[in-house]
């Protein structure tokens, strides 16, 4: 026990100093007063900063939630829908309709077509954001088609002088149609040579070129030089719409050949010949 008692001068002043810090705080404990006076609060102030941390906690709150952007409800998908509370079933037969090549075109349907409950229907349907075909559609304009019965050679209008307005009384015949059939007569001076040119604008169809031409027709043909196939020229040949310089070459050998064509539809037997085109050649040529 002795041994634990034995200090060297330097830890003597070492406790010494403890127990001088020991007592001073003591001393400070017992002496000094350290109660905290009463802190006035201010209502006022109190509630506007309670308002002002809900406020800040409300914002947050919205914040984390999915924030829910305008969208068309065509294109949902079972993430999308899953987002928006929709249930697999619900999903599940918008995805069925949308299988069949059917568009939802609103609100009333989509609900129709998925069996959603209304106050889903209320929450999400603000963002429903359908095409503007589908929600402003233009009125679609009306044309006093005219009877597709054929009228005879004197009743119909000649396609010469007919104008675009007049080609639109045509069913199947629009704005763009009808300017591409007076462009193409413009490209010649004195316009069409006869009906059957009309197969070189594009966009007529069969069914449309004989309502068409059951109420029009080239009454005052282009005038043109008739060219004598067996004696024709490749100069001559080139004039002629749908022959290049292959095919006139392509001519004059099988007219050598041949010694002379017989037939214009023997020009069909002609390489490369655009067979297609043969009623439209055939107005430029002749045998005599």
């Amino acid at each position: 026990m002795k041994s634990h008692f034995k200090f060297t001068k330097g830890q003597r002043s070492g406790i010494f100093l403890l127990l001088v810090i020991i007592v001073v705080i003591q001393c400070v404990y017992f002496f000094v007063d350290f109660y905290q006076k009463d802190i006035v609060v201010n209502p006022d102030e109190l509630v506007s900063f309670q308002n002002e941390i809900d406020s800040l906690r409300q914002a947050e709150i919205e914040a984390r939630q999915t924030k829910i952007f305008p969208f068309n409800p065509n294109y949902i998908t079972d993430y999308k829908g899953y987002t928006l509370g929709m249930s697999p079933d619900e999903i599940e037969r918008l995805l069925k309709f949308r299988e069949q090549n059917k568009w939802v075109n609103s609100a009333k349907q989509f609900q129709e077509v998925t069996k959603v409950s209304d106050s889903l229907l209320n929450a999400i349907s603000p963002y429903f954001k359908f095409p503007e075909w589908v929600t402003n559609p233009k009125p679609k304009k009306s044309f006093n088609y005219q009877n597709n019965t054929p009228k005879t050679y004197n009743q119909k209008l000649d396609l010469n002088t007919v104008t675009a307005k007049q080609l639109q009384r045509v069913n199947g015949i629009g704005e763009k149609l009808s300017d591409r059939i007076i462009k193409f007569r413009n490209k010649f001076k004195g316009g069409f040579i006869a009906d059957v040119q009309l197969q070189d604008v594009y966009g007529i169809s069969p069914e449309v070129m004989e309502r068409l031409l059951n109420q029009f027709t080239v009454k005052t043909p282009r005038q043109i030089d008739i060219i004598n196939l067996n004696t024709a020229t490749i100069a001559q040949l080139v004039t002629i719409q749908h022959i290049d310089y292959e095919i006139a070459y392509e001519i004059i050998d099988q007219r050598t050949l041949r010694e002379g064509f017989k037939s214009l539809d023997d020009l069909i037997k002609v390489k490369n010949f655009p067979v297609d085109k043969i009623e439209i050649i055939k107005l430029y040529l002749t045998l005599n």
